[in-house]
């Protein structure tokens, strides 16, 4: 298998990018647009309360620093209007996360701009001037002649509209990853209007809804209730609850070892591993849809099969796979999962999604077309077991593709990561393909070295019956 050679234009871009957002920590003209651009990001990264809290805590730590010995304000006064000036700032970024949330089309790109101006013109009237000037966007640009010349043609509060309206449009952007596919009026009033936020109920997904068993008992379950209050049910009595349009087979708090340690890792930057790895991706040059297509190019598919992907992350894999194909994913985080399905109707892509432990898949034996896995086994508590898993579920004479990284990524990439690293440090064993693991009986065994060795795919045949 070839390497995948760097492309040069996309890494100086990447770097020449990076660059700006640096030198806007040091420039309050620059800072002010990619600051919003940063804070956008971010807290669409979050869940809408928790990202919002982070930046509030920022501006008020950022705010005190700045304005302690810049205002004659007493102590206290000074704290009480920083804080309301910290919530003017955050507001408009918490409400176009709530509107993103509902929607993801280009008109809700306008709440940003609209909101976080409408929040400047009441600081300027609310706050001491001393204090807005630090927090005023207006002001931040007073070196900046071309928007000066157009705030004094269209008035100051064209700034901010500006400002807001760039991250919030960029934002868009990059979540629609440049492409603006579609000619049609309907295509055209989808990326315009955006898609609103639905769960169909599992009671309308019988196929799918017809593969689930008990992990724990193996029984066929049926579906009780509807959204929000759904759940899917054994004739024993088990109850698996329906969160978000999510059937959940696993209790994050009896998770141990390996599992337990992933579980909290994939919780935390769930809500930003499609855009780190995705930078990462461009620092180094390397075309995603030439590193994605490196391993699914083994997958046997056609038309009409049900596929599995466990670990399914948060769907990355999904947009490379055939449109008239049933997908289901696995994962064992709820975070991980809750970016799958912001994806998943961004592409509009319809897949079934699932919370479980691929050691103990929640499925029917000799059900599934397709089972494939990619990234995570590596760090199982039990590889066998998730293997013998896999085997169970796919239909006789299936092809299964297991794929992960190698030791010399996980060293270079994962042990250096100030993030990852201490999730991946002092390990007992080095990780490898787990080729001794595939049951002897396994038709096809074949273990392919992708990307300079850091990658692998193993593929083997399920035994017709």
């Amino acid at each position: 298998m070839p390497s995948i050679r760097p492309n040069r234009r996309l890494q100086a871009t990447a770097l020449g990018t990076t660059l700006v957002f640096v030198l806007g920590f040091g420039l309050p003209a620059l800072g002010a647009w990619t600051g919003a651009i940063l804070t956008v990001w971010f807290i669409g990264t979050q869940s809408t309360w928790l990202g919002s809290l982070v930046v509030f805590g920022l501006a008020v730590g950022s705010g005190l620093v700045s304005v302690f010995h810049a205002t004659p304000l007493a102590l206290l006064e000074t704290i009480l209007w920083t804080l309301l000036a910290a919530l003017l700032s955050i507001l408009p970024f918490t409400l176009y996360r709530f509107a993103i949330g509902l929607r993801q089309g280009l008109l809700v790109t306008l709440v940003l701009p609209l909101s976080g101006t409408a929040a400047q013109i009441v600081g300027n009237r609310w706050l001491p001037m001393p204090l807005f000037e630090r927090f005023s966007l207006v002001h931040s640009q007073h070196t900046n002649r071309p928007l000066i010349a157009i705030a004094e043609l269209l008035g100051p509060w064209a700034i901010p509209f500006l400002i807001y309206g760039s991250a919030a449009m960029i934002h868009w952007m990059w979540s629609h990853e440049f492409h603006f596919r579609g000619t049609s009026s309907g295509a055209r009033t989808g990326w315009f209007l955006g898609s609103a936020k639905r769960i169909p109920s599992w009671a309308k997904r019988p196929q799918t809804l017809a593969l689930l068993r008990s992990p724990t008992s193996g029984q066929a379950l049926q579906c009780v209730g509807g959204p929000p209050h759904e759940s899917v049910v054994s004739p024993s009595g088990e109850t698996f609850p329906i969160r978000s349009g999510i059937p959940v087979f696993e209790d994050a708090q009896q998770l141990t070892g390996s599992n337990k340690k992933c579980h909290r890792l994939y919780e935390m930057i769930g809500g930003f591993y499609d855009d780190s790895q995705r930078w990462g991706c461009a620092l180094m040059g390397i075309d995603r849809d030439k590193l994605f297509m490196s391993y699914l190019q083994f997958l046997e598919i056609h038309p009409g099969d049900t596929i599995l992907e466990t670990s399914v992350g948060t769907g990355l894999n999904l947009k490379y796979l055939p449109r008239n194909a049933r997908l289901v994913g696995l994962d064992l985080s709820a975070s991980m999962l809750t970016a799958c399905q912001a994806n998943l109707t961004r592409w509009h892509i319809k897949a079934d999604l699932v919370l479980g432990n691929a050691e103990a898949l929640p499925f029917a034996s000799d059900s599934l077309d397709v089972v494939f896995h990619v990234g995570g086994i590596n760090f199982f508590n039990d590889r066998a077991r998730a293997i013998r898993e896999m085997i169970r579920v796919a239909k006789p004479g299936r092809l299964i593709l297991i794929a992960d990284e190698t030791e010399r990524y996980v060293k270079s990439a994962y042990e250096r990561n100030p993030i990852t690293r201490r999730f991946y440090k002092n390990r007992r064993e080095a990780v490898s393909a787990p080729l001794d693991l595939v049951p002897p009986e396994m038709l096809e065994i074949h273990l392919e070295k992708l990307w300079d060795d850091k990658f692998y795919a193993l593929t083997f045949r399920k035994p017709s019956v």
